[in-house]
């Protein structure tokens, strides 16, 4: 199959697990023409990913000639069709969401990528989260272009789904990808039940070299590692909170935060509000043989976000033996078990997570080892990137077949 994936930015740091879908489906014989609306950001570090840059095209680098260009043949090729999407963003100028300018920006994507499309002959477009890169696949299509899937991930699509227009997306997608059976929950709220059948879980996934760099827990490992953004939705702030309560007992603990991100300023000022500076290391970004490196020097690999999808970091994390801490929000039950695999707290709890930490790091190896072991047995069941891949190509070639 000739397939193109957009997203609204491509290659992102944080979105390693799109392009092991990519390579995954290029591995199989398929070509994946790859599309994002905005140029990668500067956090851009992993080798992948720096190779992907050159294979992807992007609406913002091309010039407003170009756009122009791209408009007025789609106008000429489809007057009707262009002339009802302006109709319909006048329409929507007081319902949720994006604005009339907005709405005539998505327009602009859509025939820019839309003659792309055509050029390469592609014979279907998936979209990556159910924003706003979706919103432009369901624009190209009602402008002739191929017919489109999506993967909703959470938490973003789920803050405003009337704006994002959720159910009409899913409704129009010849399927739609979630991350999680959670996320199929969310999404049926939205969608009228006659199109519950086009919702399928497809899951996040890691690869062989995670499995390949799994090894025991070092006993006099004192190192915590949380991997993520630095944004109000992956609860560090509170992570330092419970951490710093751990110090207090006179524990000896080391925390790494691998990542950068908008909040960093906000968690340097609570660390050193708490004076615990010396033992908190902040990364940066870091590319994915790092985190491999980060992880595999840790004794717990822990994540107090306030909401989420399903974070791929918790599947990297078992992959490389690890346990994990992390809370009961969103997908994240449906892979960390109490007790089994990790230790699952309420979102925001202070006392619960050092509760958490207090006994992570006081637990022996042979422990911390066993459920490892069992975090990664369940990751090689339900995220391995050739079984996701594998289930993803199916539901293309059944779209495709069924066109």
């Amino acid at each position: 199959m000739k397939l193109a994936y957009l997203t609204g930015q491509y290659p992102k740091v944080s979105h390693t697990f799109v392009r092991r879908e990519i390579l995954g489906l290029e591995a199989l014989g398929h070509e994946v023409v790859r599309l994002s609306v905005r140029k990668a950001d500067s956090g851009v570090v992993d080798a992948l990913d720096v190779a992907e840059l050159d294979k992807t095209t992007v609406f913002f680098a091309a010039s407003p000639v170009q756009w122009m260009i791209a408009f007025a043949s789609a106008f000429v090729r489809t007057p009707g069709a262009l002339l009802g999407e302006i109709a319909s963003a006048l329409r929507k100028l007081r319902a949720p969401g994006p604005g009339f300018t907005q709405r005539i920006a998505y327009l602009l994507e859509a025939t820019f990528f839309l003659a792309v499309l055509r050029r390469e002959g592609v014979e279907h477009l998936h979209a990556h989260f159910g924003r706003n890169a979706a919103s432009v696949a369901r624009i190209i299509e009602n402008l002739g272009g191929p017919g489109f899937s999506m993967t909703v991930h959470g938490p973003d699509e789920f803050d405003d789904p009337l704006g994002h227009e959720l159910g009409a997306k899913v409704a129009a997608s010849r399927f739609t990808a979630a991350i999680s059976s959670y996320t199929t929950g969310q999404l049926r709220r939205w969608v009228a039940s006659e199109h519950w059948q086009k919702l399928q879980v497809v899951h996040c996934s890691v690869d062989e070299s995670f499995f390949e760099n799994a090894g025991p827990v070092d006993d006099s490992c004192v190192t915590f590692t949380c991997v993520g953004r630095l944004c109000a939705q992956k609860g560090q702030i509170v992570l330092i909170d419970a951490f710093a309560a751990l110090l207090e007992e006179g524990r000896r603990a080391k925390l790494v935060l691998a990542g950068d991100g908008e909040m960093r300023p906000d968690v340097e000022t609570r660390i050193r509000q708490h004076g615990i500076g010396e033992h908190v290391e902040i990364t940066g970004w870091i590319d994915e043989r790092q985190v491999r490196e980060y992880l595999e020097a840790s004794r717990c690999m822990v994540l107090p976000s306030f909401a989420e999808g399903l974070p791929v970091v918790i599947m990297e994390a078992f992959a490389m033996g690890r346990p994990v801490i992390s809370t009961y929000t969103a997908g994240i039950p449906e892979l960390v078990r109490e007790g089994r695999n990790g230790w699952l707290v309420p979102a925001g709890d202070v006392a619960a997570l050092t509760g958490a930490l207090r006994e992570a790091l006081t637990s022996p190896a042979n422990e911390l080892d066993a459920r490892g072991r069992d975090g990664a047995k369940r990751v090689r069941e339900q995220h391995f990137v050739d079984t996701e891949v594998a289930r993803l190509e199916a539901l293309l070639r059944e779209a495709v077949g069924s066109d």
